[in-house]
């Protein structure tokens, strides 16, 4: 910030300081984000062994889908043109809208994520996918086996 005082008294040059600043950091910001989104996002997903369990309440909300593709909510034989009404209306007024969705394991998953897509019209907001533990695998996590060895959990 410098000031030329000369025989007018005011000078007119700008003072570029601050704006060289904010170019360098943007630059240095481009320079670490552009090589991290030209590679890509690799995950690789979850597999069925570490499942903790967790027994049905009778407030827990579930929609079944059977290896035909029909939907049960709440154990209940539905018609796919009444899921979305139905979801809207049971979650209405709640604080929570969580529905468990329990899949037949040979059902495509296009089936799935249609019915993903219709309960999530019919205002849920979180859709929580039930799975079973591999067969002939037991948990990774030594407080789910302290847990199933006390008789506490099972279905």
């Amino acid at each position: 910030m410098g000031m030329n005082l000369s025989s007018n008294g005011v000078s007119s040059n700008p003072n570029v300081t601050p704006m060289i600043d904010v170019m360098l950091v943007l630059l240095i910001i481009f320079m670490i984000t552009i090589p991290q989104i030209n590679a890509g996002f690799k995950a690789t997903p979850p597999q069925g062994q570490n499942l903790k369990p967790k027994p049905e309440e009778d407030s827990d909300q579930v929609l079944g889908i059977d290896e035909e593709g029909q939907y049960w909510f709440n154990k209940a034989l539905i018609r796919a043109e009444d899921l979305e009404t139905l979801t809207r209306n049971t979650f209405e007024g709640r604080d929570e809208s969580i529905l468990y969705v329990k899949a037949h394991k040979d059902l495509s998953y296009d089936k799935v994520l249609a019915a993903l897509d219709i309960v999530a019209k019919g205002g849920v907001t979180v859709a929580a996918l039930i799975s079973d533990q591999s067969p002939g695998t037991e948990s990774l996590v030594e407080s789910d086996r302290l847990f199933q060895n006390s008789g506490g959990g099972g279905n």
